[in-house]
């Protein structure tokens, strides 16, 4: 089933997949969204349908213009149109960004059965378009596995003495049906083995239209989907063609295409085999406390929090921050620093200054009290506006810098974003992001998804980090947008993590 919510559609998208999500006759639906109007509904509604067969998905618009500079890292980072791609992805809709692909993709679930795993068998009787075709494969998220012993001995037995038995299994180009059937029911048979990849060029001097109808005979079984990249001569080869086509052997003129498509079915499979996870409530929170603190901000006219009411939100909700102290003057510093026990860090402490580095509002690792006085002083010098305050904080060396964000939006709630933190965010763009209320399975999920998600492990002799702490942080966040949706944007940049312990060390909200 085909549909678009463009100006022609009468009935709302959620109506649409409902109505074909409980029609017999409807293997798949296929989608062309130009924007979601009713966000919530849809995301309700595609999950029930998805948990009984696809829905692919196109979404039209993406070179549209960004949205303007932020006040954040994580609004900054947030792409115009990723609430819709969270929305597929938190649904388990599939989504694409070329419609060739899309409707590719969609032929195969007519036909073919879900993939129980992402162990791939690769048949071939020519190397190139299955080398091609192996790395679409693995690129894509799937594994091409060794054959069982049980297997390797069948097919030594059943091929021609020439063929190294391996995966992918090359039958060579005199490969007859008797070849190709062999192979494909060990394939079928093997337990290590969740889906099929054809290649199959259509030499003169074999009978490509018998190797065609086992083929479709194996296909027809429906007890793991076979993809096909078939390369031939379309008119000489007309009747191989049709028994294949109607045999319901999805066919593709290129090993990337089909590679591809075979992705997007284990893909829908995976989508299946999920946990869902839970969103926990932690109930050693105060949300009264973090309401309270807001609303004498607003009172107060400010948008844009101190850092004193920051660090109070989030120790109400039980998120760890460095010891700290807002301070007036030097005086006051030097007291604080001797009290939270050196080294400390000093910032400047205004609402109109977001990126306190740059300007030279930070002095950090500062071992005695004429050094933090001298930071002070300096930082002073700097920044003459009336009423200038100083945060004292505790230094925390090493450490790998970690940041949790998040943004809100008008008709989702809040988007929660995780990544590599520091001073390099905005340069690497290291970032996952996930609709809240988060759950723990996806808290978990965003921190193996980020390309440095090895740094967080043991890795040359350092240490991991406490990756536990680290999701539990992103649930707490998400619980706190939740609970108190006036916070609009929020960075927890960075957050330091050690192997047994994690704090935040810098942070801000808007309203």
């Amino acid at each position: 089933m085909y549909a678009s919510n463009g100006n022609a559609c009468d009935v709302s998208i959620p109506e649409i997949i409902k109505h074909y999500g409980e029609d017999a006759g409807t293997q798949a639906i296929v989608l062309y969204v130009e924007g979601l109007r009713d966000p919530q509904t849809f995301l309700k509604i595609a999950q029930e349908v998805v948990a009984k067969k696809p829905i692919l998905a196109m979404k039209a618009g993406r070179t549209e213009e960004g949205s303007k500079a932020a006040a954040s890292h994580t609004g900054g980072l947030a792409k115009k149109d990723i609430t819709t791609d969270l929305i597929f992805e938190k649904a388990g809709v599939l989504c694409f960004h070329d419609e060739q692909e899309l409707c590719q993709a969609a032929a195969v679930f007519t036909t073919q059965p879900i993939p129980k795993g992402n162990r791939v068998g690769i048949i071939t009787n020519t190397g190139g378009p299955a080398v091609i075709a192996t790395d679409v494969l693995v690129g894509g998220g799937l594994t091409i596995p060794p054959l069982s012993e049980k297997s390797t001995a069948i097919l030594k037995e059943k091929l021609l003495k020439e063929v190294t038995v391996r995966n992918p299994v090359d039958v060579l180009a005199t490969a007859n049906a008797d070849h190709f059937r062999a192979t494909l029911d060990v394939l079928m048979d093997d337990d290590g083995i969740d889906s099929i990849y054809i290649s199959m060029v259509t030499p003169f001097f074999v009978d490509n239209d018998s190797i065609a109808r086992q083929i479709v005979e194996v296909s027809k079984q429906k007890r793991k989907p076979i993809v096909c990249t078939l390369m031939t001569d379309k008119i000489g080869c007309a009747e191989t063609v049709k028994i294949m086509k109607v045999g319901g052997v999805p066919c593709y003129d290129f090993p990337s295409t089909a590679a591809r498509v075979l992705v997007s079915l284990s893909k829908y499979g995976k989508i299946r085999r999920r946990k869902a996870g839970e969103v926990k409530r932690f109930h050693d929170t105060d949300s009264g406390r973090a309401k309270a603190i807001i609303e004498k901000a607003r009172k107060a006219g400010r948008a844009m929090l101190s850092a004193d009411d920051v660090n109070g939100i989030l120790m109400a909700y039980g998120i760890p921050v460095a010891e700290w102290r807002i301070v007036k003057d030097a005086d006051e510093a030097e007291r604080a620093a001797q009290e939270i026990g050196f080294p400390v860090v000093v910032k400047v402490d205004s609402e109109a200054i977001v990126h306190k580095s740059e300007i030279g509002g930070v002095a950090i690792n500062l071992t005695d009290k004429d050094a933090v006085r001298r930071a002070v002083e300096n930082i002073g010098k700097k920044h003459k506006e009336p009423g200038l305050k100083f945060l004292v904080q505790k230094y925390l060396p090493g450490g790998k810098e970690v940041i949790i964000g998040a943004k809100a939006d008008d008709e989702l709630g809040h988007l929660i974003m995780c990544g590599l933190g520091g001073i390099y965010v905005e340069i690497f763009k290291d970032v996952a992001f996930k609709l809240s209320p988060v759950t723990d399975v996806e808290a978990e999920e965003m921190l193996s998804s980020l390309k440095a998600a090895p740094l967080l492990k043991d890795v040359r002799g350092e240490k991991g980090v406490d990756r536990q702490k680290l999701a539990e942080i992103i649930q707490r966040v998400s619980q706190l947008v939740t609970d108190v949706p006036a916070i609009r944007q929020m960075d927890l940049n960075p957050i330091i993590a050690y192997e047994d312990r994690v704090f935040v060390v810098d942070a801000r909200m808007s309203l």
